[in-house]
């Protein structure tokens, strides 16, 4: 299944949203880390240049995580999806909420697309707004509380059966120096590898 073809029949085409223009088998899928937004030069994403800006971070967090890769194929092949809230590059410091509204239903139907999706991790308050936003519309409530991430990280959340993680923006070299951060990104993907491989068992 291509992911761009999927969401464009589901959604209507677009010329301005970037979707993930990957082959997947749906059913492989297990976890999804939904980052916050796509990069300007579609090159730095992480299903483009092997040595992308995205995967700059992301492959220090797996292994950081005891999670040896060395791509995003390796990801893929563990069962992990990573897409975005947002699929326009911001063009201001901060993510506005048209942008996210705007790639809302997009998100919404790539979540439906995996049918053992167990885990949704989400890398920043971005990814956690614009789902707790999916889940209002769903539900008429936020499936996360609005509070501090690192609050929430003890905390067991549970949406349509599948185990919420919020959790820290997995991109940006900024990532690479806030040790704390990185740190906890990291647990909390040790934690999502963990839940996906004991329910295979």
């Amino acid at each position: 299944m291509n992911i761009k073809s999927q969401l464009q029949q589901l959604c209507g085409d677009t010329e301005f949203l970037r979707l993930n223009d990957i082959n997947i088998e749906p059913e492989t899928i297990r976890a999804i880390m939904i980052n916050e937004v796509v990069p300007f030069d579609s090159d730095d994403d992480f299903y483009g240049k092997p040595d992308s800006a995205y995967m700059s971070t992301t492959i220090p967090l797996f292994l950081k995580a005891g999670i040896k890769v060395n791509s995003i194929q390796d990801i893929l092949n563990l069962g992990i999806y990573i897409t975005h809230a947002v699929k326009t590059p911001k063009s201001e410091y901060a993510v506005s909420k048209d942008s996210i509204e705007e790639s809302l239903p997009y998100l919404e139907h790539e979540l439906k697309l995996f049918p053992n999706l167990q885990v949704v991790m989400l890398m920043g308050d971005v990814a956690k707004k614009a789902f707790n936003m999916i889940s209002k519309k769903a539900s008429g409530k936020n499936a996360v509380p609005s509070i501090s991430t690192y609050k929430l990280r003890n905390t067991e959340i549970f949406y349509k059966g599948w185990r919420i993680l919020p959790s820290y923006i997995m991109t940006g070299q900024n990532l690479l120096i806030e040790k704390s951060k990185f740190q906890m990104a990291s647990e909390d993907i040790t934690l999502m590898y963990r839940l996906i491989s004991d329910n295979e068992k």
